[in-house]
């Protein structure tokens, strides 16, 4: 027999009302989101503070928690609005607020003295004595920066062992320290530290030809002269780094993302409570993929499984995450290493995409919002919370139910696919296979 463990957090991105739903349904049991103006997330969000009412109500009526996002770097112009923010949140019971910030987080105290303070990876916690002053400041759970080791959280619960940790163990990893980058504001006027970075990180750059007497060599088929790589060196330390490029340019800012799928116990031994999955600017698609895949590893340690047992479930997530858009997996900071960067190219969308969503089904008939084209004879897989059913579709029907050869995106119309399997879930997803 099985001993049931302790009930293990994985909390979700909500960059959008539809994508909180989703990460509910795919087995999150909390989501994180907030409105554009005082949320790290300015760009691709767009909740509302009705929206939020709405979610929060929705959250709580399925048993599940709701913490909201107040996690810039504020300045003075800011105030004003926060403190109006906070007086609307007062009103919709949420669970907690995600606050950087330490004057924010003395608005909080004094606007909603009886809600939970999260304190943000922005503000870079990496050791116990942090973590102390900040929890005899009234914070009930740190959100560790990424740099924080296994070592560091192990360290970290052994001298605040009352204080919630979360931390990081999945989506995009930043080449600054824990966020607080320059480049967006540098390069294009829109700070990061305010929630709108423009990821200049995951541009390409090139090597700029300066001598324009080659300029007709250039130009020709033979490129010997141009190097394909190119041996940079740090002055001090004298590390080699080696920049690689491709007939798009080089990344030599871009990190791999992070997937810490098959450290989950680990770090549950450790002291996490809280598993956080970075994504709020992802589809539907990613977050409901990613919060099947951690959910079934979780929900393996929580049962007391076996080890064999546990390795068994998290290859199978394992396959399924290979099979999203990724740059890569790294396992971040946390065996104390640096994480691997993605010099060779920009990320792989892999051997699946993303065609649909599924909003009702009759029979084998399936109403869905298309988001890239999708014909009869396509090889395709219905993905649900539980399982990937292959399909094969008969017909297709456009809004007007008249019969049509395609169905495509970019659009608000809805279309009817007659399938060759019955009563498909609602919200469940559809994807195309490509090889």
């Amino acid at each position: 027999m099985t001993k049931k463990s302790q009930k293990i957090e994985l909390l979700a991105p909500a960059g959008s009302p539809e994508k909180l739903k989703y990460a509910i349904k795919y087995g999150a049991d909390a989501v994180y989101a907030g409105v554009p103006d005082v949320s790290m997330r300015a760009r691709v969000n767009s909740f509302t503070e009705k929206d939020l009412m709405e979610a929060a109500e929705f959250v709580h009526q399925q048993k599940k928690k709701i913490f909201v996002t107040l996690n810039i770097y504020a300045h003075d112009y800011h105030l004003s609005k926060i403190e109006k923010h906070l007086k609307f949140l007062k009103k919709i019971n949420v669970d907690a607020v995600i606050v950087a910030d330490p004057g924010i987080i003395m608005m909080v105290k004094k606007i909603l003295p009886k809600v939970a303070i999260h304190l943000s990876t922005q503000a870079n916690t990496t050791n116990w004595q942090a973590a102390k002053f900040w929890h005899d400041l009234g914070i009930t759970r740190i959100v560790l920066a990424r740099e924080t080791t296994l070592e560091d959280i192990r360290e970290i619960k052994k001298h605040v062992p009352k204080l919630e940790l979360e931390y990081f163990v999945h989506g995009a990893m930043c080449m600054s320290y824990s966020g607080r980058c320059i480049l967006s504001k540098w390069m294009s006027g829109k700070s990061a530290n305010l929630g709108d970075c423009t990821q200049p990180c995951r541009w390409q750059y090139q090597r700029k030809i300066q001598d324009t007497k080659n300029k007709e060599q250039i130009d020709t088929e033979d490129d010997s002269f141009y190097y394909k790589t190119m041996e940079v060196e740090e002055v001090q330390s004298g590390r080699p780094v080696l920049l690689e490029e491709d007939s798009h340019g080089t990344y030599f800012f871009n990190s791999k993302d992070l997937n810490l799928l098959s450290h989950l116990l680990e770090l549950k031994n450790a002291g996490v409570d809280s598993f956080k999955i970075e994504g709020r600017n992802k589809s539907v698609f990613y977050v409901a993929n990613v919060c099947r895949a951690y959910r079934s590893v979780l929900d393996a340690i929580e049962q007391g499984k076996s080890a064999p047992e546990i390795r068994k479930i998290q290859k199978s997530a394992q396959k399924e995450l290979d099979k999203l858009a990724n740059r890569g997996y790294t396992k971040g900071f946390l065996l104390g290493n640096e994480p691997e960067h993605g010099f060779e190219g920009q990320q792989s969308n892999g051997e699946f995409q993303f065609v649909g969503e599924i909003l009702a089904s009759d029979g084998n008939e399936l109403t869905a919002k298309i988001h890239n084209v999708v014909r009869p004879g396509d090889a395709l897989e219905i993905v649900t919370k539980e399982k990937n059913i292959k399909i094969k579709i008969k017909t297709i029907l456009d809004k007007d139910r008249e019969e049509v050869a395609s169905a495509h995106g970019g659009h608000a119309n809805l279309y009817h696919l007659v399938i060759d399997k019955k009563n498909i879930e609602p919200m469940s997803l559809i994807r195309k296979i490509l090889k």
